[in-house]
């Protein structure tokens, strides 16, 4: 197996796990069995995710009080920890008088510094979803005839997105420094496959 199919082998892992979050979000809770079906994968294969969720923290096990015959399944929700808000508390003051010209550096910043990005698109795609996701973004890519776009399906500013519509560029030249590439927003804020809100960026080679 080359590089690249282990990249997008871990990155599908990564993905089903996020899909997992995305639908424990949306509806507060569900059982094991609930999300096998609704993902279409055996209720084993599940509980392998499951379990690495709720070792990392992210998810609770609760088993609810009986109700009629049979044993209870068991219920899994999110912790306080899965529901990353990192920007939630920050003073709108703070971002006053934030002018375009300072969005790129505030970008490079928050990723830590500029990023030298690989030759492989694929490789790419796969080192961004991975430096974005500590970030509470819960990024996933996917392949489209006109070029890749990248799924954001949290908004770590959503607390004061409407006070600063501009922190999208920040979002969009996060990816471009990821990506080397150009990034432009296609929706945001729109309802996902799963109902939960999220916002889409398109990636297009610079020429």
């Amino acid at each position: 197996m080359n590089k690249v199919n282990i990249y997008l082998l871990k990155y599908s892992v990564q993905s089903t796990r996020q899909s997992i979050l995305d639908y424990l979000a949306s509806r507060g809770s569900a059982s094991a069995q609930q999300m096998a079906q609704a993902f279409g994968m055996s209720t084993q294969n599940l509980r392998r995710h499951l379990r690495i969720l709720e070792q990392r923290g992210l998810i609770a096990v609760s088993q609810p009080a009986a109700s009629g015959r049979g044993r209870p399944q068991l219920t899994y929700s999110l912790t306080a920890q899965a529901q990353p808000d990192h920007l939630a508390g920050l003073s709108s003051a703070l971002l006053s008088g934030l002018r375009p010209a300072s969005l790129r550096p505030l970008a490079q910043r928050l990723l830590g510094g500029t990023p030298r990005p690989a030759r492989n698109t694929s490789q790419r795609l796969v080192a961004a979803m991975r430096q974005l996701e500590p970030m509470g973004y819960r990024p996933r890519w996917e392949a489209r005839p006109g070029g890749p776009q990248v799924v954001l399906g949290h908004c770590p500013f959503a607390a004061i997105i409407d006070k600063h519509p501009e922190l999208c560029q920040v979002d969009a030249h996060m990816l471009e420094e990821l990506l080397g590439t150009d990034a432009e927003q296609a929706s945001k804020l729109q309802p996902g496959p799963q109902g939960t809100l999220q916002c889409v960026f398109r990636i297009k080679e610079r020429r």
